[in-house]
């Protein structure tokens, strides 16, 4: 496996109780059951993609179209239109605030908040005529996609590239009579279909993930194969799924029981480094919208290590124990510059790495945690390549899904946000014209 789970942190005095975590984990083999047999007949289409290889032919075409003579990339979507290529970006480094654009490749930006300085900031520092952009909507009806395309367009053809804007952009959405369609169709943009069964914060698997990961230099196949390996233990011919076997069943089990036993629960995700920030912020959409159903739910939180000890970590210790905490820890000992002094009072630090600091300090906030009686699992991986951003992927789409279906709620639907969006479009009528 890709990575190493470690919830035995999570049990004893004043922690979770261990009898109520097993009741859940055993609750979950009748929808592991359900979830092998839709593996293999597809009626959830989601696990059937770790292993479908048809549809990256037009992936890799799509990709590059937009690769093509490019000196900056231009990512348009919101969501999960956006967050899970953010996450596997930045896995290889290409996306981070204080990163230079990588030598002889083009600048990447993930233009998902709809804020209008910000993308005005953007498009006036680009050149327009090598600037491509990828359009992601599953529905093609979402408002602020389609605007920040529409202000794209404009300014392609107000820098007099009105005639070349099809070699401009590209689109990702579902199939029928859909706004984004028609835009694209208005301008012979070329599309790549959107998988109409697979919601949008499950879609990093589909083209949503898989043309920015080509984008990106990733391997679509590596990312596919390692997300398979987290289902292989779904395999129907295999005989009755045991859920202990299943470290997402683990993780679903430790989330509900925390939901029960903590007051007002919360779960703290934590990644040592910066490679896996986004990937957090991916996991923060995915748990908060499936779950968050009901009057049920854990509020998702996001940390970052080392960083976030001098901003949350005096709360974590010292605050309500109301948290579950996941930490993600990597190889991080000997990665890095090494430092010099002849100061006597920094020998502590003369010679070591950026990463030998990190590391001690990763081992240091676990320690304790698990010191003040915080209910702690770990995650370790080695580096978050592509089998294993792939693997760590699935498993937390598995994972919620299994929470869901402990709960109690439906993991694909989002019937609140619906009506936020419903009113937006009023307010925006009101301004006439």
């Amino acid at each position: 496996m890709a990575y190493r789970q470690d919830i035995s942190h999570c049990f004893g005095d004043g922690l979770l109780a261990r009898a109520e975590y097993d009741r859940l984990l055993a609750q979950t083999q009748p929808r592991l059951a359900q979830l092998a047999a839709a593996r293999r007949d597809g009626s959830l289409p989601l696990l059937q993609l770790p292993d479908a290889r048809d549809d990256l032919a037009a992936c890799e075409q799509l990709a590059a179209h937009l690769m093509r003579d490019t000196s900056a990339l231009v990512f348009l979507g919101t969501g999960g239109s956006s967050l899970g290529a953010q996450a596997l970006a930045q896995s290889v480094d290409l996306y981070r605030p204080i990163a230079p654009a990588a030598q002889g490749k083009p600048r990447f930006h993930f233009l998902d908040n709809l804020d209008p300085w910000a993308m005005d900031s953007v498009l006036s520092d680009l050149d327009l005529r090598s600037t491509r952009f990828l359009i992601v909507s599953k529905s093609g009806g979402t408002a602020e996609t389609l605007m920040q395309a529409l202000t794209a367009i404009g300014r392609i053809e107000a820098a007099g590239g009105g005639k070349y804007i099809k070699h401009h952009f590209g689109v990702i959405t579902e199939p029928g009579d859909r706004p984004l369609r028609r835009l694209a169709a208005q301008y012979d943009i070329p599309v790549v279909d959107h998988p109409p069964r697979v919601g949008g914060r499950y879609a990093v698997l589909t083209a949503v993930g898989m043309v920015p990961a080509i984008c990106l230099g990733l391997d679509p196949v590596a990312i596919r194969t390692g997300a398979a390996a987290v289902l292989d233990p779904l395999d129907p011919e295999a005989g009755a799924v045991e859920p202990a076997a299943i470290p997402a069943a683990e993780g679903a089990a430790l989330s509900v029981a925390a939901a029960r036993t903590l007051a007002q629960p919360m779960q703290v995700f934590m990644p040592y480094g910066d490679r896996l920030e986004r990937f957090a912020m991916w996991h923060r959409q995915l748990w908060a919208e499936s779950l968050g159903k009901q009057g049920k739910g854990t509020t998702p939180v996001t940390a970052l290590g080392p960083v976030d000890q001098h901003s949350q970590l005096q709360l974590y210790l010292g605050g309500p124990r109301d948290k579950l905490y996941t930490i993600f820890t990597q190889s991080l000992a000997g990665a890095g510059p090494r430092a010099v002094t002849d100061d006597p009072d920094l020998a502590w630090l003369s010679g070591r790495t950026i990463g030998d600091l990190a590391d001690a300090e990763q081992r240091a906030t676990i320690d304790t945690l698990i010191a003040n009686g915080r209910p702690l699992r770990t995650i370790a991986i080695d580096r978050p390549d592509a089998p294993t951003i792939g693997a760590l992927m699935m498993h937390f789409m598995l994972e919620t899904i299994l929470a869901a279906d402990l709960l109690g709620v439906d993991p694909f639907d989002q019937p609140a946000v619906e009506e936020g969006k419903q009113r937006a479009r009023a307010y925006l009528a009101e301004l006439g014209g």
